[in-house]
């Protein structure tokens, strides 16, 4: 298994250079940031580190059933929604896992590690990366796939699935034996999310497990938590193979307080709608570059010369600023990167400075 076929954006560890940090556009996190209310949560709660957390996460489990309106009973809790990944494959064992690409690689990723086999569904770019519900029920089909993957908005297309469309594709997938699972990490970004979510179903349609993040919305990559939605059969199932102890005290606090905090999460719905269609007018403008809308928090970027998509992130990277290269995506290749939706300011320094990588380009040929 090759490891840099599954490198992340979000490295911002590596020096900038000249006593500078990074401008990151690369990690699709809340651009608001960590919020005070949270903040002022983790910070109450550090001299109970001396504790086991509680293995139950009763606070932080009551919190997501009322405010996602789904089943204690139907929940199961992450360090983060990768972890869920990794828990439902080592559980559940599949022999074949269909995955449509490009997708988030830690799908694959969790998938070799309980040693489970891939089949590739490639997304075609002439249709944005787009497939009906009815032809991934036939690539499962002619595969014979014992579990399908998709992200919902995809990462890093931003294509989506209607709920409908997913009810009917879990439902046709249970005839032939195959289960679905569903990442949601990003529907919290999107106004509409009621059109799109399979929340509500999901503990009742027996082969289905949802994932859902709240890494990326609440700004908590560095403490880790997500959870996931399934029958309860399925949940027992998950739960004898997970560590007891796996979201910590600080997460669980975190979790609690950034649900309760109905401000921030309007705020940041109203910025990322506002910056994502600025970002996306601003950067369709840039000689040679096509723009896939994903009304999310990030949006995916090709190049018609793929030589200034790989210019273009080292020219970033020298001004301190990091993009997504997609270059390592199955089913992508060269000539698209990703690119995260921040604030304003942030964004006119990016588009000021990718001008400037472009302009030189031009001016070396």
């Amino acid at each position: 298994m090759c490891v840099e076929r599954f490198v992340h954006g979000g490295n911002v560890y590596e020096p900038c250079g000249e006593g500078r940090s990074w401008l990151d556009f690369s990690a699709n996190i809340n651009p608001l940031g960590l919020a005070e209310h949270v903040r002022t949560a983790i910070l109450s709660q550090v001299e109970a580190v001396v504790h086991y957390p509680d293995p139950q996460a009763r606070k932080l489990r009551a919190a997501l059933s009322a405010h996602y309106e789904v089943s204690q009973d139907a929940l199961v809790l992450g360090n983060g929604a990768a972890e869920l990944f990794y828990l439902y494959f080592h559980a559940l064992q599949p022999r074949r896992v269909l995955l449509p690409v490009p997708s988030f690689s830690e799908y694959e990723r969790a998938a070799l590690a309980a040693g489970s086999g891939i089949e590739y569904l490639p997304l075609p770019a002439g249709r944005g990366f787009s497939l009906s519900a009815a032809e991934l029920f036939d690539g499962a089909q002619r595969t014979g796939a014992d579990v399908l993957i998709l992200g919902n908005p995809n990462n890093p297309t931003g294509t989506k699935f209607l709920r409908e469309d997913l009810v009917w594709l879990s439902e046709h997938l249970t005839s032939i034996g195959c289960g679905l699972v569903v990442d949601e990490s990003f529907l919290d970004f999107r106004r509409d999310e009621e059109r799109y979510t399979l929340r509500h179903e999901a503990a009742r349609l027996p082969h289905l497990l949802l994932i859902r993040s709240l890494t990326k919305f609440f700004a908590l990559p560095g403490l880790r938590l997500g959870f996931a939605v399934a029958q309860p059969s399925l949940v027992r199932r998950l739960e004898r193979h997970k560590d007891v102890w796996n979201v910590n005290v600080l997460a669980q606090a975190a979790g609690c307080a950034a649900l309760c905090d109905t401000a921030y999460q309007e705020e940041t719905r109203a910025l990322v709608e506002e910056e994502s269609a600025f970002l996306t007018r601003e950067i369709a403008a840039l000689p040679g570059v096509h723009v896939y809308p994903s009304g999310v928090n990030f949006l995916l970027v090709s190049f018609a010369d793929a030589e200034d998509a790989a210019a273009s992130v080292e020219g970033l990277r020298r001004r301190g600023i990091l993009v997504r290269d997609c270059s390592n995506y199955p089913g992508m290749g060269r000539g698209f990167l990703r690119v995260a939706v921040r604030k304003r300011e942030e964004n006119e320094r990016l588009l000021a400075a990718w001008r400037a990588v472009l302009q030189e380009r031009t001016q070396i040929s």
